[in-house]
């Protein structure tokens, strides 16, 4: 991350300067060129730093605690379900019986415990490169520690690539729950054709599913990298399915894409059946309607994906912008 500093020097309302205006920490976090999307912070609870990224716990005034990597918020308290719902649920609710997942990525934890809520689930498998990234999320967001002790839960540190390369088993469902693909950064090569091709489709049991998150998703966003992570799949899937929702924290549409080799047959009254049948709890955002209106997207971005022609690969890939710094401002409508 950018320089984070700063200090909380809110009490009750927030101290005022003699100008009579509020002194706060601001996180900032630049989407585009020419657009910055802030968040008055009541702290900045923790920072580190690992050999891969940069990692800050946030508390956010607007979204709680927020978890940020490489200046890029991954996930804020308020809004994360709808993110790792719609991650989730929408591949093992389609697929008949999913026994086996494996998560590339996901050391936040949270997609292991939307995973660990079906019951049918035998066995997790959870693959990031960071483990320092997953000791810290362990320690700090406690939203997700039973998740973290449930036995069917296997952890490893490793590329996803070469731990699927390693392995001999194959599974259900793969998730792809990376980090943006930011130029530099550990994840771009995991949004590729031959990776797709190579590695996560040979590791898939018959009828199994992938799916991936894939980057902004918005009218004017989802040209970044969703259009080419869609067209790619394409490429190497029989049927794929792109959907999105807005997540607020995100200041943005956000975009998945999942994929199989067998149709996505279940309607609407089937995703509720089986949602009531294998999820402990209940789904706080998705459910079969939600499903059918995010896979339907708008006619700007149906036409877009429509047109796409570029392959995501190591020599053409697409990054998403911009890095985010927290800082103090003197702002009057802290």
């Amino acid at each position: 991350m950018n320089d984070i500093s700063g200090s909380n020097e809110r009490s009750g309302n927030g101290d005022l300067t003699s100008e009579g205006r509020r002194k706060s920490c601001w996180y900032e976090e630049e989407i585009e060129q020419d657009l910055r999307w802030c968040y008055a912070l009541n702290s900045i609870l923790h920072t580190g730093a690992s050999q891969y990224q940069d990692i800050a716990l946030l508390d956010t005034r607007p979204f709680g605690k927020a978890l940020v990597i490489d200046g890029k918020l991954q996930s804020a308290e308020m809004d994360e379900f709808i993110y790792h719902e719609s991650l989730v649920h929408p591949a093992l609710l389609h697929h008949p019986n999913p026994k086996t997942i494996f998560i590339m990525g996901g050391g936040e934890g949270s997609t292991a415990r939307e995973i660990l809520r079906h019951k049918n689930v035998d066995k997790v498998v959870m693959c990031d490169i960071d483990e320092q990234v997953v000791d810290f999320c362990k320690s700090y967001l406690v939203a997700n520690r039973e998740a973290f002790c449930d036995t069917r839960l296997h952890i490893t540190i490793n590329d996803a690539r070469a731990e699927l390369e390693r392995r001999e088993e194959c599974f259900d469902v793969i998730i792809g729950d990376l980090a943006d693909p930011i130029e530099g950064g550990p994840c771009y090569q995991l949004y590729t054709k031959s990776f797709y091709e190579s590695t996560v489709k040979p590791r898939l049991n018959e009828g199994g599913i992938f799916v991936t998150q894939a980057g902004p998703a918005g009218v004017f966003s989802h040209t970044e990298v969703f259009s080419c992570i869609y067209n790619t799949l394409r490429q190497v899937f029989k049927y794929v399915v792109p959907y999105s929702a807005h997540i607020p924290s995100y200041a943005d549409t956000w975009g998945w894409v999942m994929a199989s080799d067998s149709p996505f047959k279940a309607d609407t009254e089937e995703l509720d059946a089986r949602i009531k049948q294998r999820i402990k709890g209940e789904n706080r955002y998705l459910d079969g309607k939600t499903f059918a209106s995010a896979s339907i997207l708008s006619k700007a971005v149906r036409k877009s994906l429509d047109k796409e022609t570029q392959v995501y690969t190591e020599g053409t890939a697409r990054f998403i912008y911009g890095h985010g710094t927290a800082h103090k401002l003197n702002h009057a409508h802290a």
